[in-house]
């Protein structure tokens, strides 16, 4: 798998560490009522998956973890805030939760509990190290490009697990060479295998739009549109401008049952990286997205950056690094600080 971006250059060195300390998401949540019959509580949780930390509640008020709601999953490895959702009778018992790895920020309540995707974007802080002034000027000029033109939205690294084990479970799966029973963990790997058809086909769009349109994303006819509200729509002519305004942007094809299909000259790329006999339920995901609110600070006598930036919803952060670096970034094993991580 390959994940090659808009702009053809030199890798800039850096690196970065995925650890409480350097690695930090703020989920930024949709607006909450403050009435209705479910807490939400918006947490803190450090070196921990969602699952964990969700399956952490579920034990500790004895319910079935599935009653607990969640917009999206954060990466273990980094300190993260979420919100998650709990019927409001439980509220006097929360009072007394207590551990050392989840932290009780906040709490209100909404009238339904929070369902996958109900959030906005993501807000990170990441630390890159090794950066050199020279370096730090690139990083910024880059960060700025990506601001004003969109980076190509892949899936990360982090999607398809260490060494890309996964994606080889998937297809196996998927063509009945393997039996998987657990409902989570067949989902999981359906997902996978749409995402490995969404990369390899936006990977061809990129090389497109490098070759034919001088690095800016190539809009082509028959693409399908999502704007701003989340809603598909096929224009009769390209929306160049609102593209440029940043109203829409062009989407790719996670294949699957009940989907709409991009047609014309958009169409006949994206057949090639669709499964029509998937039954599972298709998607459509934003090929483009547009990171907000950049802020740099480097410190050049320890050759330290500090990079915050906000990402819509289902964005890696780590694509947005690979998007400046110019180069893939790979699962490693991570040192863990302080708190020990649950396995």
């Amino acid at each position: 798998m390959n994940r090659i971006y808009l702009e053809e250059k030199e890798p800039i060195h850096f690196k970065f560490e995925q650890n409480q300390d350097d690695f930090i998401v703020d989920e930024i949540g949709m607006d909450f009522k403050g009435n209705g019959n479910f807490t939400i509580l918006h947490v803190k949780k450090v070196e921990m998956t969602t699952w964990d930390m969700i399956a952490t509640f579920a034990a500790f008020l004895n319910i079935n973890a599935e009653k607990i709601g969640y917009a999206g999953l954060k990466d273990k490895h980094a300190t993260t805030t979420q919100y998650i959702s709990i019927e409001s009778k439980f509220e006097k018992e929360l009072k007394k939760f207590k551990h050392p790895q989840i932290k009780i920020l906040s709490a209100t309540r909404h009238t339904h509990s929070i369902r996958m995707g109900d959030l906005i974007g993501n807000r990170f802080t990441i630390k890159l190290f090794e950066v050199t002034p020279i370096q730090a000027g690139q990083i910024e000029k880059l960060a700025r490009k990506s601001e004003k033109n969109g980076l190509p939205n892949y899936f990360g690294y982090q999607r398809f697990g260490r060494d890309e084990d996964s994606i080889n479970q998937a297809k196996e799966m998927i063509e009945g060479e393997l039996q998987v029973e657990d409902a989570k963990l067949k989902n999981f790997l359906i997902s996978i295998y749409q995402s490995v058809f969404f990369n390899d086909w936006l990977e061809e769009r990129v090389l497109m739009s490098r070759e034919r349109n001088d690095g800016k994303f190539m809009l082509l006819e028959g693409d399908l549109y999502q704007t701003n509200e989340g809603k598909l729509f096929t224009p009769k002519n390209i929306p160049l401008k609102d593209f440029e305004d940043k109203k829409v942007v062009p989407t790719g094809l996670l294949c699957g049952r009940n989907v709409f299909r991009s047609r014309a000259k958009a169409g006949e790329i994206e057949a090639k990286y669709d499964d029509g006999f998937l039954y599972d339920k298709g998607l459509r995901r934003a090929a483009i997205v547009f990171p907000k609110d950049i802020e740099i600070d480097y410190t050049n006598h320890f050759d330290i950056m500090k990079i915050s930036f906000t990402l819509p919803k289902g964005s890696y952060a780590t694509v947005f690094l690979e998007n400046i670096a110019s180069k893939m970034f790979k699962a490693k094993k991570v040192k863990v600080k302080g708190a020990k991580a649950q396995k």
